[in-house]
């Protein structure tokens, strides 16, 4: 093998790094050629690094080289550390290069140049101090370490841009810099001129596009206005002038929503929650929320949109839930869709269907599906060696195992996957298992089950994908996971399980067992359609025409876009498959995760006790919203950006601007006579509203919302450079240019108002009152900023939109939802529980253990179903639990029975 190097190539570092690894295990060759040299002999352009292979193969890709020195030293490939690498191609490398070239060949310094970086740097601290490990991916330097380390070197040997407060990046930054391979790659490729050994190179390098456009952040910045043209400024004048007349007419309502042919037809769905979970803000995010967004900007646009979601309510979780509260599966299936039913309702989820899955329909479809599959092939039988809690009496599904990750160590891994390493788990692989349930050790017993034979799919499945990812808009994390499953090879997966509550398996022999929730679960959009519409087919059965939207947090992405389609292609029924799956990041809260049962973070079903609106909730979750990386929900950001973002941006701009006209203008839109300068507001406000749009329809949501926070701002400054209060009072031509400025202001809150929809829906329909927008106006989102409030339009009462959050108000919500309510909240029900409980409710709760202890024993003694035991002995517990309280007694730990 050679490798060619060059000193001042900053990918040069990372690879020599690495070479070392090779060492002793191939014979390499390292050469330093100029910057200049072509070693490729088919690249018609300079590039180093390369690896020039002993087959004659080359490899040009930094990482790749990487990976491939790696590999060499019997290192094995894991997901955390491919998602580290995807991340440093896709987030870290552009905003280095542009603070590279800023530094090096412009000369900017300090926060110019940090500020482009900050945001990749402050995610790589969180990421190492979340973990508590000295790496990225673990104890032990990784593939993600050296390539990062290699990146960031040149800019981060300079203290001034590693920022002390990023401790753990500091501290990872160091020990490797302090590593002899990496001394010797930096002294190679840097020959002692620090970070101008780099000029060379990056002044042959393209200016990065990252300086070319504006660059995304989560802060508000002043925006540089883009360059525009006569062409530009003319095009914005006519369509200014052309208003409402050139919106197109607006689609009649139908009931149900079929597809039309030769229409835009838009299916969307959110990933089914748990019916048993109250979803906390991050599940809020991850699906639902995300998915609303995009379907009401499908519906402004005119496209013929179905919105659908329901909750799933198969499985043993949903058995569990109802033996703690001594419910049936049904009551307990009931009782939670009503509450997330109406979570929903409160956070202004525009549905047309929420549906469920425990339903004739589900059984159904789900039935045939498999038939289809069973009758093809694609359905194995095997003995499977399964977990069973002996002090439950049940075997136990995947997710209610708990142990130790086989590969990584992780202490919390579920039976079926691991949350940090991302693998794939049997639940038998686990080591020190654990029942969830009772926290019992599990014994291992086998069980015939029938099998999903994805190998035999897997053709297929590449096939479509082949043809799918090439135009879609799949989010980089969902190719990403689906890549990672194909390239380790396809297994069958049980699609069986010894339940009861579920769909039953029409088949001989297992009439016993029913599906397994992962594999009929997303045959729920299905079935869900079918309650809303016998006409169901024409949605789910009609790729041609269909446009499938599927929008959930990454770790369902397996579900969606490999078992779904898998099945789906297997069966032979031309099912509409997945065209764009967006996958969100994880939203975690504060420094830490969401937990119900520890009292730590908001629930659906608390956020609207916090007296905070639900649009404000939706603005910051979509100005949060973890789209490239995992983000966190900070009650001193969320104040911020309601006081800054919401208050003092966008509600001052609309208010002024109403304002204006109602108390210069008597409440009616003035004449308009538009400057050049005038004129170049309107095309750079619709540069912005198209940019909105092409945002929106790659489903970048987050970045689509600060489109609307920029024509605000662009707004305001407007307002401000003109003074129309002071313009008011001087000449005629100061009073025209002040009907003018306010006209043009109140239409640019007029547009904000419709961009805002999707967004905050109930806060743009108040803007829509206030400013008596016409109904054209409120329901069709065009492309170009129109005139929709022409001279002589009357407006109605303007007031605030906004209130401004308090830092005490804040704070005492910090401390409500960081788990203190958790502890606190069991003190008080003890104290009045002991002061009220006198001799007559003692003898009541006496009474009722020992009628409670006799049904026990009873059903012991005829060797009733052990499920229907431990359901009465969870009673007596709890009963002795309420007689212990009032007789002023502590609870005594439960002790396990002694050995004879």
């Amino acid at each position: 093998m050679r490798l060619f190097v060059s000193e001042g190539a900053p990918g040069s570092l990372p690879v020599l790094a690495a070479a070392e690894r090779a060492q002793g295990r191939a014979e390499l060759l390292i050469s330093t050629v100029g910057p200049e040299d072509c070693v490729v002999p088919f690249l018609t352009w300079p590039k180093v690094p390369v690896l020039q292979l002993d087959s004659g193969n080359y490899l040009f890709s930094t990482s790749a080289i990487c990976r491939y020195f790696f590999l060499l030293s019997g290192w094995e490939q894991d997901d955390l550390t491919n998602q580290w690498l995807e991340w440093e191609a896709t987030e870290l490398q552009p905003a280095l290069s542009a603070a590279l070239y800023y530094l090096v060949v412009q000369g900017k310094k300090g926060e110019d140049v940090l500020g482009l970086v900050r945001r990749a740097l402050t995610h790589i601290d969180q990421s190492l101090s979340r973990q508590s490990c000295s790496f990225l991916v673990g104890e032990t330097e990784s593939l993600a370490d050296i390539v990062l380390w290699g990146a960031l070197y040149p800019l981060l040997q300079d203290p001034a841009y590693l920022p002390e407060e990023l401790g753990a990046l500091h501290s990872w930054f160091q020990t490797l810099s302090s590593q002899e391979p990496c001394q010797r790659a930096a002294e190679t490729v840097l020959k002692q001129q620090g970070i101008l050994a780099l000029r060379p190179y990056l002044q042959k390098q393209p200016q990065p596009s990252s300086l070319e456009r504006r660059v995304v952040s989560n802060e508000p910045e002043e925006e540089e206005l883009a360059t525009l043209s006569e062409e530009d400024i003319a095009t914005a004048v006519t369509a200014w002038e052309k208003g409402l007349g050139s919106l197109p007419p607006l689609r009649p309502k139908q009931i149900p929503v079929l597809p039309v042919a030769g229409e835009r037809n838009v299916l969307i769905t959110s990933a089914l929650p748990y019916v048993n979970n109250v979803p906390h803000l991050g599940n809020i995010i991850g699906c639902v929320l995300s998915a609303d967004v995009f379907a009401r900007y499908s519906r402004l646009r005119q496209w013929n949109t179905l919105y659908l979601c329901g909750t799933d309510e198969y499985g043993t979780a949903t058995e569990t839930k109802a033996m703690e509260e001594g419910l049936t599966p049904q009551e307990i299936c009931d009782k939670y869709h009503v509450i997330h039913a109406n979570i929903y309702h409160w956070f202004n989820i525009s549905f047309d269907i929420f549906g469920r899955t425990t339903t004739p329909q589900q059984t159904q479809i789900t039935q045939d599906i498999f038939q289809r599959l069973w009758n093809r092939g694609f359905v194995l039988q095997d003995t499977v060696e399964q977990l069973r809690c002996e002090r439950c009496a049940r075997f136990l599904a995947d997710r209610f195992v708990e142990g130790v990750c086989p590969f990584c160590g992780y202490e919390e891994a579920r039976g079926d996957q691991c949350d940090k390493c991302g693998k794939l788990i049997n639940a038998t692989e686990l080591k020190k298992p654990q029942c969830k349930v009772c926290r019992s050790c599990p014994v291992v017993k086998s069980s015939q089950h029938l099998f999903l034979d994805l190998p035999k799919l897997e053709d297929r499945l590449e096939e479509w994908l082949g043809k799918t990812l090439s135009g879609s808009d799949w989010t980089p994390n969902a190719r990403f996971i689906i890549r990672s499953w194909l390239r380790d090879g396809l297994k069958p997966r049980c699609i069986t399980r010894d339940l009861k509550w579920g769909t039953p398996v029409p088949l001989k022999g297992f009439e016993d067992k029913v599906f397994y929730v992962w594999f009929d679960a997303t045959f729920g959009y299905l079935s869900i359609t079918a309650n809303y519409t016998d006409q169901w087919e024409r949605w789910w059965k009609n790729p041609e025409q269909v446009n499938l939207y599927q929008f959930m947090a990454k770790d369902n992405v397996p579900f969606h876009g490999l078992v779904f389609p898998c099945s789906a292609l297997g069966a032979e029924d031309n099912y509409t498959l997945v065209s764009h799956l967006i996958a969100t990041e994880y939203l975690n809260y504060e420094d830490g995760k969401f937990s119900k049962s520890r009292g730590v973070g908001v629930f659906g079903d608390m956020a609207q006790d916090t007296g905070i609106p639900a649009d404000i909730w939706r603005f910051y979750l979509l100005y949060i919203r973890p789209e490239g990386q995992d983000s966190a929900f900070s009650w001193t950001d969320l104040l911020l950006k309601n006081n800054s973002e919401l208050l003092n941006n966008l509600g001052n701009f609309i208010n002024r601007a109403g304002m204006f006209v109602s108390k210069f203008f008597g409440g009616y839109v003035p004449e308009m006579m538009l400057t050049s300068d005038d004129q170049r507001l309107l095309a750079h406000v619709t540069l912005e509203l198209q940019h909105y749009h092409q945002l929106l329809e790659k489903v970048r949501i987050r970045d689509a919302l600060r489109s609307i926070l920029t024509i605000s701002r662009h707004g305001n400054q407007y307002i401000q450079v003109n003074e129309p209060w002071k313009r008011i009072k001087g000449s005629e031509a100061d009073r025209q240019r002040a009907g003018t400025v306010t006209g043009l202001a109140v239409n640019i809150a007029a547009l904000l108002s419709i961009m805002l929809q999707p967004y905050m829906p109930t806060v743009s329909a108040t803007i829509a009152a206030q400013l008596q927008l016409p109904p054209p106006a409120c329901s069709i989102l065009p492309t170009d900023f129109l005139c929709t409030l022409p001279a002589g339009h009357q407006i109605g009462t303007v007031s605030p939109l906004f209130q401004k959050l308090e830092n005490d108000q804040i704070e005492s919500l910090r401390q409500r939802f960081g788990g203190g309510q958790a502890k606190a909240s069991p003190k008080p029900a003890v104290v009045e529980t002991v002061t009220a409980a006198g001799s007559q409710q003692i003898q009541v709760l006496m009474d009722e253990v020992t009628k409670q202890g006799n049904i026990v024993r009873e059903l012991k003694a005829q060797k009733a179903d052990k499920n229907q035991v431990a359901a009465e002995v969870a009673k007596l517990l709890d009963l002795k639990k309420q007689l212990a309280l009032a007789e002023g007694k502590p609870l005594e730990t439960p002790k396990g029975k002694k050995k004879k």
